[in-house]
């Protein structure tokens, strides 16, 4: 049985100092401190009890002196819950994320509770809307490893709050990346979640941030070859189709008839050829994709072309069957997200 690396002497006096030095009624400035020796975030969670279970979050294999590190850490916090209220310093706790993506929540509390929530306040912040909350925060860790994820459930749709570097593009590419390879795309399957982003913005803009993340939502694919993470800022003058009452989508002819197709076994697996085909862009990469003889791709796409009245080699037409797909998209998106 391998041993495991011994503790070194003055690293061990090191952490004991450096803990009892620390004020216990600070309990953020004590979090803060860990998570700077431990090189990665550390999670809180405060029970009934009057000690609180605490955790890293590290990518990678464990050090010697990570057990040490969250003893001490949980002593001092213990220290300091006869002046806390425990249900106020849960550091996923949905309320303090709830008061953080408030419109109504005064900045200052905003603030505080951000702070609470183990996020550093001076840093920009993104939201993340997702259809799926459990198992969310797998997939952001995976995407943006060694990053502060705070998560919580509202209504029914995951909120995420995540510190993450990087340009939105790359952000969402990689995410949507981590999700397919984590829920592969077929209409033969259970559908997996599916993800809005907001833009990152200042800590006391985080309601704004939400806001786009769940407008964001409503075009990420709950069909089987859309896309499935779709950030508010990539929408440009798409995001206007956000404000289309749900029934009023639902009433447009084209949206209607491509629902009538998809409403048989056959026909559904026309529309998400059809999909599939708008997606990666000629017939031979989509009969690779789907593992399709290309004629058979054809004859579905000459189908829908035929009741839909298109011709898809006509760009127009090309344009119009995206457009419609893309519709029916957000009508299904609002439909599941309320819950039918």
């Amino acid at each position: 049985m391998d041993k495991q690396p011994a503790l070194d002497a003055d690293l061990v006096l090191m952490i004991v100092s450096h803990f009892d030095q620390l004020d216990a009624a600070d309990v953020e400035a004590a979090v803060r401190s860990a998570e700077e020796l431990a090189g990665c975030p550390i999670g809180v969670r405060w029970s009934d009890g009057a000690e609180p279970t605490v955790w890293l979050e590290r990518e990678g294999p464990a050090r010697p002196a990570d057990e040490l590190l969250l003893h001490r850490l949980r002593h001092c916090l213990t220290r300091s819950a006869p002046a806390q209220t425990p249900a106020a310093l849960r550091m996923d706790d949905p309320a303090l994320i709830e008061v953080v993506l408030s419109g109504a929540a005064e900045p200052e509390d905003r603030m505080r509770a951000v702070r609470l929530l183990g996020l550093d306040d001076t840093r920009e912040l993104r939201v993340l809307a997702i259809s799926a909350p459990a198992g969310a925060r797998q997939l952001l860790a995976e995407a943006f490893p060694g990053h502060v994820i705070r998560a919580a459930t509202i209504g029914r749709v995951g909120a995420l709050l995540c510190q993450a570097t990087g340009d939105t593009k790359t952000l969402s590419d990689r995410l949507n990346d981590v999700t397919v390879r984590e829920f592969p795309a077929s209409p033969y399957s259970a559908q997996g979640p599916w993800i809005g982003i907001g833009a990152s913005v200042a800590v006391i803009d985080a309601p704004r941030s939400w806001s786009q993340a769940q407008r964001a939502l409503r075009f990420a694919s709950s069909t089987g070859f859309g896309r499935r993470v779709i950030a508010y800022e990539r929408l440009s003058l798409l995001e206007v189709l956000a404000d289309i009452p749900p029934e009023r989508v639902q009433e447009i002819d084209d949206v209607v008839r491509i629902g009538q197709i998809a409403s048989t076994a056959a026909g559904a697996a026309e529309v998400d050829t059809l999909e599939a085909l708008c997606q990666y862009g000629t017939l031979r990469r989509t009969a690779t994709e789907l593992h399709l003889h290309h004629s058979t791709v054809a004859a579905r796409i000459g189908h829908v072309e035929q009741v839909m009245g298109w011709d898809l080699d006509d760009p127009i037409d090309r344009f119009l069957a995206t457009f419609a797909l893309m519709l029916r998209r957000i009508s299904l998106s609002t439909t599941e997200l309320a819950g039918g």
